[in-house]
C-alpha cells in the first residue's frame, strides 16, 4: 500500500515538472518572440529615422567629428538590417509564422543591399553545416586567406555578375529616384547611406566572418572561434555576431540573446 502511494506520488511529481517545463519554454519562446520583432522593429525605425533626419541636415554646419560619428552611427543601424534578416534566416523574429518571419528577413536584406533572400539562405545554411571549409560560402577559397582577399572572395560569392548588375542599376535608381524626388544633396546620400552600406559589409566580414573562422587550428565540429570583447564592446562591433561559436551551438538564439550562452557555455538552452 505504502509503495503505491508512493509511485503515485513520485509519478505525480514528474507530471508536474514536465508541465512546469512545457510553461518554462512556452513563455522563454513567447518573450523571443516579443524581443525578436520588437528588436527587429526598433532597428528598422531608428534606421528608417536616421535616414530621414540626416539627409536633410546641413554639411556645412557639421564638425568633420559629427560627421565622422553620424556615419558610425548609420552604419551600426544598417548593419542591424542585416542581423534581422540572419536572425529571419534562423526563424528567431517571428516564431509564430515562418512566412511572416521570412517576409520581415527579406524586407531588411533588401533595404540592406537589395539581395536576394532565398540565396542569402541557402549560403548560410551551407555556413552552418560546413564551416570553415571549401564547400562553405563565407569561407576563404582556400589560397587567399590575407583578410583583403578572403573579403573580396566572400562578396562576389554573395554578388554575382547578375546580382552586381541588380545592385547598380537598382542603387542607380533609388539613389537618384531619392536625391531628385526629396531634393535630397547627393553627398548627403553619399556619406549616410552609400558609405554606411560599404563599411557596413566590412564591419560584418571582419567581426562576423574573419575573427571567428580564421586560422587553421579548430578545436571542434564548429570550426570557429569566440572574442572576448566585453557585453558592450560585443553589442557595438556587430550585435554579438563575435560571440560566434555560441552562435553555432545555439544557431537557434537570437542575436540578442547570445550573451547568455557566453555567460553558460553549457547550460542548455531553449
Amino acid at each position: 500500500m505504502d509503495l503505491s502511494i508512493d509511485l503515485i506520488r513520485k509519478s505525480s511529481i514528474k507530471g508536474i515538472l514536465k508541465l512546469q517545463l512545457k510553461y518554462q519554454r512556452l513563455i522563454r519562446r513567447s518573450l523571443d518572440w516579443g524581443l525578436g520583432i520588437t528588436s527587429a522593429a526598433t532597428i528598422f525605425c531608428l534606421w528608417l529615422l536616421t535616414f530621414i533626419l540626416i539627409c536633410r541636415v546641413d554639411l556645412a554646419s557639421l564638425s568633420i567629428w559629427a560627421i565622422a560619428l553620424i556615419i558610425l552611427g548609420r552604419t551600426f543601424l544598417h548593419t542591424g538590417l542585416f542581423i534581422i534578416s540572419h536572425d529571419a534566416a534562423h526563424g528567431t523574429v517571428f516564431t509564430p509564422n515562418r512566412r511572416i518571419n521570412d517576409g520581415i528577413g527579406a524586407i531588411a536584406l533588401f533595404i540592406y543591399g537589395l539581395l536576394p533572400y532565398q540565396k542569402f539562405l541557402t549560403n548560410h545554411g551551407l555556413h552552418h553545416k560546413y564551416p570553415a571549409s571549401d564547400q562553405d560560402p563565407d569561407f576563404h577559397d582556400g589560397r587567399h586567406s590575407s583578410m583583403v582577399a578572403w573579403y573580396l572572395s566572400f562578396m562576389f560569392r554573395y554578388i554575382d555578375r547578375r546580382q552586381s548588375l541588380i545592385l547598380f542599376v537598382g542603387m542607380t535608381i533609388l539613389f537618384h529616384g531619392i536625391r531628385i524626388g526629396f531634393d535630397i544633396p547627393a553627398l548627403n546620400l553619399l556619406l549616410f547611406w552609400i558609405l554606411p552600406l560599404l563599411l557596413s559589409s566590412m564591419q560584418l566580414f571582419y567581426f562576423g566572418t574573419y575573427l571567428p573562422h580564421r586560422g587553421q587550428v579548430f578545436s571542434d565540429r564548429h570550426h570557429a572561434r569566440s572574442s572576448n570583447f566585453s557585453l558592450l564592446i560585443s553589442f557595438l562591433t556587430c550585435y554579438h555576431f563575435g560571440y560566434h561559436w555560441e552562435h553555432h551551438e545555439h544557431p537557434h538564439l537570437p542575436w540578442f540573446r547570445l550573451p547568455l550562452a557566453r555567460k553558460n557555455p553549457k547550460h542548455k538552452l531553449i
